[in-house]
């Protein structure tokens, strides 16, 4: 690290003494200003690995730094340092470019870290490592399409700083891998990468499962217990389905986040989180925040950045393309050679609208393959379900539970397997038709078929349903 150099702006002689010193014990040189012609000098007469701006400046702003980083030095990252508990300033900092934001007081340890990963980033880049990471998330988030060409170019952009985004598109779309790929190509990928659904927490559990407690502070608390946010300390917290979170917890997640600590319970002091927070939902979430049931304040700070993943239907050109990926995958897990859609079965899966997105044409290929003769699949073979007409006055649950046309009669049903397979069809055709309908999101399924969450994950499990 002796090579490495960063660049300390602040018109406080403390602040920047203390970055000297700090970062002077990591092997780091530093060259320390205090106005923002002084940084302009410095940064132009030599290359910086890291810098760090104050937001207020004698002569200018820390914008205006960042604003000239980013037009003459993007390969630099740069941190804002923010007035305590000034989350605004923070987070319009991420907005203009800022890699990441420390607050004053500094915390040594916290500003250690985000040394460490913002000169790996800048070793990254300029090693080349950046564009190999690039490079297998094409491997990975497969498609050729204009939209799926800049969903790519997003992410590696993303990747590069440290601000929260809110990654919204329909269910099945893949918002999971675009959240691991933002992980997996940043500073942060040696740390955990921690997916949570937050619609499968019980309310009454979710204090303890993010921010964890110790023993004896309730009933049935037999041992101290790592909360999510410990869990993915140096590394990223993905909170799939955030629009699912309680208003309670929502109170409890935005401290969290402004503060970067959390208290577990039956604690008496907060315990410091250097956590990364991606965030997702199928729903709309300015609509619930509109609605009152999404916290406007929470909606802000975890959307930084928006990232749109596009459904299936926008990018038609991609299915060829994704089904054979889906094919040579489940053939190299079966340990087989790989089924080959027929021109029909092609052209019956480009029309379709795929309702479930990605997640769906997975499940139509892993039953097409073990429903066919041989390697061909045909298009009677994908089994695509039929619209049905909306039965008026029948309530969505009892439409859901009344058998489709495929379902075998109760005579065939005996002759072939008795009782229980024939439940077990109605079952099986009621809950995929539930899938169908919510577009792949087992939460609002479980809600359409009037059963919970838990129920839900049983029966899957049970029939063999992925």
């Amino acid at each position: 690290m002796s090579h490495q150099t960063v660049l300390v702006i602040d018109d406080e002689r403390d602040i920047r003494e203390l970055l000297t010193i700090t970062l002077g014990r990591m092997d780091l040189q530093v060259d320390a200003v205090g106005t923002v012609s002084e940084a302009r000098r410095a940064l132009s007469e030599r290359s910086y690995d890291l810098c760090f701006t104050d937001m207020r400046l004698p002569d200018g702003t820390g914008h205006e730094i960042l604003e000239y980083i980013s037009a003459n030095h993007p390969e630099t990252p740069a941190a804002m340092i923010t007035a305590y508990g000034n989350v605004d300033a923070a987070v319009n900092a991420l907005k203009a470019g800022a890699f990441d934001f420390v607050s004053k007081p500094v915390d040594i340890q916290m500003l250690r870290q985000l040394v460490r990963r913002a000169l790996q980033l800048t070793e990254e880049r300029r090693s080349g490592k950046a564009a190999a990471k690039a490079g297998n998330a094409g491997e990975r988030l497969v498609g050729d399409s204009p939209a799926m060409q800049q969903v790519r170019a997003t992410i590696a952009k993303l990747a590069r700083n440290q601000a929260p985004v809110y990654i919204a598109g329909e269910s099945g779309v893949g918002k999971e891998l675009v959240a691991r790929l933002i992980h997996e190509q940043g500073p942060r990928a040696s740390g955990p990468f921690i997916p949570v659904n937050c619609g499968a927490i019980p309310s009454e559990l979710m204090e303890s499962e993010f921010f964890g407690h110790k023993r004896g502070s309730f009933t049935g608390a037999q041992t101290d217990k790592e909360g999510l946010f410990q869990a993915a300390h140096g590394g990223t917290l993905f909170l799939d389905e955030v629009a699912e979170l309680p208003l309670h917890m929502q109170v409890k997640l935005l401290r969290a986040i402004q503060e970067k600590a959390v208290r577990p319970i039956g604690a008496r002091e907060e315990v410091p989180v250097d956590v990364r927070i991606l965030s997702a939902t199928h729903k709309n979430l300015a609509a619930l925040v509109e609605q009152g049931h999404f916290r406007q304040d929470l909606f802000y700070r975890i959307n930084v950045i928006e990232l749109r993943v596009p459904p299936l239907r926008e990018r038609r050109g991609d299915v060829p393309l994704l089904a054979n990926h889906i094919l040579l995958g489940l053939a190299r897990k079966d340990g087989r050679r790989p089924s080959q859609l027929s021109p029909e079965a092609q052209r019956a899966l480009e029309t379709y609208d795929f309702p479930g997105n990605v997640r769906e044409l997975e499940n139509i290929l892993e039953r097409a393959t073990a429903m066919c003769e041989g390697e061909r699949i045909d298009a009677t073979d994908l089994m695509l379900p039929q619209r049905q007409p909306r039965a008026e006055g029948v309530p969505p649950a009892a439409r859901h539970l009344a058998a489709p046309a495929a379902a075998p009669s109760p005579a065939s049903a005996t002759a072939d397997g008795g009782l229980d397979d024939y439940i077990s069809n109605l079952e099986r055709s009621a809950i995929m038709k539930a899938l169908e309908e919510s577009r792949y999101n087992k939460t609002a399924a479980a809600k359409k078929l009037g059963i919970t969450f838990r129920a839900l994950r049983y029966k899957l499990k049970k029939l063999g349903i992925d």
